[in-house]
């Protein structure tokens, strides 16, 4: 469902970038205390040209680890980091693999010996598969850098490597604390935009932000007559949202408190189903405001994963939170204000009470689909199916 909505609202920007087989990469993160580590990630097919291997294109771990020893020093031999105050050793770490339809790239992390403190500039030299393929290109992205205002890159090239000019220079120096904060508040932005299951919980709770309900009836209900009426009702669920996630994030980000992502995970799913059907049946005449903190303390769990998954460490911690937590608060209020006013136009259309409960009864199933996926860990592939009709639409449109 999520890679759904990425393809629906963002199809161009999905579709933008990408690994090439005849392409290999040095990706970067950077830490203020902590020093320089990194990968370097080699497509399968292009190890074959270089060293005449015969790895299959879905090569794994296991396949390449009886070569890792000759491949880790063909690296050394051919790439190496210096600056102002040194050259740096590169230390080789576990391996991994980046799994692609048309071939897997060998990930080979590393982190550099003898930084003790970051220089301004990084001089670079790569020059692996040049003399193999004459075709091949290489690239360095900084993948994280906090005061650069990178966290989670991987599309935006820093420096390109050719045959002829293997050699590039790393400005560490154009940084600062504001350029980490707004970023983080854009992550912010981001991710309550790409989070379905909290844009839909959202949803559940502002669908009744314009009616009240006049009897028990399922249909039950009548327009709001002023829109204070209904915008205070708006401020009060989303405060008590904002205080309840903001709360947990923080403590699941200082360690305080961590809860397993499984259970985190379902108790979300399980959130838009129980708000939904609240619309329809009130639950032990609770408020909606009640339900929307209740369920935020875990949304906010889920904020932090998000957190961890962008390889944030302790460095900027607070800022880090703040900024994320502003960014999540203007992401809220961008989809509130395009959802709230169109349903105070149609509010008093005979219809409104139909679309309520329909719509309720649609996230209800959706709910039910998620939780019954995160509760037994498993594929429904319903959602697979769907991103993979997008993605065809896309193609056809052009924009693949």
């Amino acid at each position: 469902m999520k890679k759904l909505l990425l393809v629906l609202f963002l199809l161009s920007s999905i579709f933008s970038y990408s690994h090439e087989p005849n392409q290999s990469f040095i990706f970067l993160k950077i830490y203020e205390k902590d020093g320089i580590e990194g990968r370097f990630e080699i497509n399968a097919n292009e190890l074959n040209k270089i060293f005449n291997f015969n790895l299959p294109k879905d090569a794994s771990v296991d396949d390449i680890k009886p070569y890792k020893n000759v491949i880790q020093k063909y690296i050394l031999d051919n790439a190496n980091f210096k600056s102002e105050l040194g050259e740096y050793e590169i230390i080789f770490e576990d391996l991994g693999v980046l799994r692609l339809s048309y071939g897997n790239f060998m990930q080979f992390n590393f982190h550099l010996e003898g930084i003790e403190v970051l220089p301004e500039n990084l001089d670079v030299y790569y020059n692996v598969g040049f003399k193999e393929d004459k075709t091949h290109k290489g690239f360095l992205t900084v993948e994280y850098n906090w005061k650069a205002g990178l966290i989670n890159n991987e599309s935006i090239i820093a420096l390109d490597f050719s045959p002829s000019d293997p050699n590039d220079t790393l400005n560490l120096s154009e940084t600062s604390i504001f350029t980490g904060f707004i970023a983080m508040i854009k992550q912010g932005v981001w991710h309550i935009w790409i989070g379905l299951d909290h844009i839909l919980f959202l949803l559940a709770l502002i669908l009744p932000s314009v009616v009240r309900r006049k009897n028990k009836t399922v249909f039950g209900w009548e327009p709001v007559m002023t829109f204070k009426s209904a915008f205070f009702y708006i401020i009060k669920v989303v405060t008590f949202f904002t205080i309840a996630h903001t709360i947990t994030l923080t403590l699941a980000s200082l360690e305080i408190i961590n809860l397993p992502s499984q259970l985190v995970e379902s108790i979300i799913a399980f959130s838009i189903g129980l708000a939904a059907f609240h619309n329809i049946k009130p639950i032990f005449n609770m408020k909606d405001w009640v339900i929307a903190f209740v369920f935020g303390l875990f949304h906010g769990f889920g904020f932090a994963s998000v957190l961890s998954d962008l390889g944030l460490t302790g460095e900027f911690l607070t800022l880090s939170l703040l900024g994320f937590n502003i960014g999540v608060e203007i992401g809220q209020l961008a989809i509130i204000a395009g959802i709230f006013p169109i349903l105070y136009l149609i509010r008093k259309y005979a219809f409104y009470p139909k679309l309520l409960v329909y719509a309720s009864i649609l996230l209800i199933i959706i709910s039910l689909y998620w939780f019954i996926e995160r509760v037994l860990d498993t594929n429904l592939y319903i959602d697979d199916y769907l991103y993979t009709s997008a993605y065809e639409i896309a193609k056809w449109l052009g924009l693949k």
